[in-house]
């Protein structure tokens, strides 16, 4: 069975960026936390910090009362996104990149003599050098070899930091059980999954292998069930296309956000954020879902539907219906929280223009362009709709692990250096010219 996948894992992501930025982290325990909060947790731990028993989601209270003198970092989302790119280069240039599976991690395509088992750790190898090299000694990584991806990824995660594991057909099953690899530690087995396995009968790796394709159809309910099977033997069938099925922002509000009108305003800049990036993306939108959660722990929420548009002010309208919806008890509570989701998304080239309404959207198409060109080009609310006055400070860039936002559409696009073609300066007219430059002896 041929090495077709590579799996890279970069240990400690958000962390190691943070390290290698900043020397005089380098060595210590620290987290990475959304906001500077006592009560917040991390998104991301040191690996010192993991020595010392810490773990993800940690809050920052208890995590500084377990190690004194943790340092505690502010999230930099745009700095993780640049090292992602430039890391995701590096790795291109000695086997091909086939798929971001999410920040901090790549799947690589092994083909010929990159697929030759006499040198496939020594390309892991190379790799690694060359990450130290051009992007920093700070970026460590857990690599895994398989014949497929789904293979390599549990590879990957067998030996953290600095890993270097390698599956072929002969390891299968042999190698994992003695590796003592559970059946919770494959992609697809959560906790739910893990309880139809053992009702199944099926409670250790020995077991899931000797099962047939039928048997694991029927324990997942499904096709999906099938191609695990066919994953766990080395097979290559393509995973299924992630559907896009819904485009959101949401955001916990600060103390002097905590009323009605401002809580408003912070909607209205999430849902021109969202809409930008459903532009951005390609989707047309038949639905909006506004939700708001409350300092009593109450929570409301409702949505509307429409015919599929990207029109900012169409939303904008909707979202203004709704809001006039709230339950008249709700208009005096604090709130905490707020959301929108555009959803009912349909791809821009399956979109049919209403027939009374063709012209107005053509014409609209052309604004919010020129509209998302600006903010592109000048950075994000140079223009916004009157609704999010007062809160265009709000919403900032948030890294989810599988999404990995463009700050191009949510910052600033450094490609375009903060403006739009410069226009060329008309020349001096001949009868306003200084008739003593500065450089004229007289």
């Amino acid at each position: 069975m041929p090495l077709r996948a590579l799996a890279i894992d970069f240990n400690s992501f958000f962390a190691s960026v943070e390290q290698q930025e900043r020397p005089e982290l380098r060595g210590q325990p620290l987290i990475v936390v959304p906001v500077l909060a006592a009560t917040t947790g991390a998104i991301a731990v040191s690996i010192e910090a993991k020595k010392l028993g810490l773990d993800r989601n940690a809050r920052v209270a208890e995590a500084r009362q377990r190690i004194p003198g943790l340092a505690v970092i502010e999230a930099r989302p745009e700095v993780y996104i640049d090292y992602h790119r430039r890391l995701k280069a590096v790795v291109d240039t000695l086997a091909p990149v086939k798929k971001v599976q999410s920040i901090d991690e790549l799947e690589c395509a092994l083909s010929g003599d990159l697929a030759d088992p006499r040198h496939v750790r020594a390309l892991a190898e190379a790799i690694r050098q060359k990450i130290y090299r051009e992007v920093g000694r700070c970026l460590r990584c857990s690599i895994g070899i398989g014949p497929n991806w789904f293979i390599a990824k549990l590879a990957s995660d067998l030996e953290k930091p600095d890993g270097l594991v390698v599956f072929d057909e002969a390891d299968l099953p042999g190698k994992l059980i003695e590796r003592n690899v559970q059946l919770d530690d494959f992609t697809g087995i959560g906790a739910n999954m893990l309880k139809r396995l053992r009702a199944a009968g099926i409670n250790d790796v020995a077991q899931l292998y000797a099962a047939s394709s039928a048997k694991l159809r029927s324990v997942w309910g499904g096709v999906e069930g099938a191609r695990f099977h066919g994953w766990l033997h080395g097979g290559v069938q393509e995973r299924e296309p992630t559907r896009h099925e819904t485009i959101g922002h949401s955001q916990v509000l600060p103390p002097e956000k905590r009323y009605g009108p401002a809580a408003l305003a912070v909607l209205h800049r999430l849902l021109q954020k969202a809409a930008m990036r459903l532009r951005h993306e390609g989707f047309y939108a038949g639905g909006l879902r506004v939700s708001v959660g409350y300092r009593d722990d109450t929570d409301w929420s409702a949505e509307l539907h429409f015919n599929e548009t990207q029109d900012t002010l169409h939303f904008t309208h909707a979202l203004n219906e709704l809001w006039s919806r709230r339950p008249r008890a709700h208009h005096a509570k604090a709130p905490k929280h707020v959301g929108i989701i555009l959803h009912r998304l349909l791809a821009a080239h399956l979109h049919t223009a209403d027939l009374f309404e063709a012209r107005q959207e053509a014409s609209r198409t052309k604004l919010f362009a020129a509209v998302d060109t600006l903010n592109k080009a000048l950075g994000k609310n140079s223009v916004y709709f009157g609704g999010a006055h007062g809160a265009t400070g709000y919403a900032p860039m948030r890294i989810a692990f599988t999404r990995i936002p463009e700050p191009e559409i949510e910052e600033i696009d450094a490609g375009m250096k903060r403006r739009i073609k410069p226009r060329q300066a008309a020349p001096t007219p001949p009868e306003a010219a200084d008739p003593f430059p500065p450089d004229d002896p007289q």
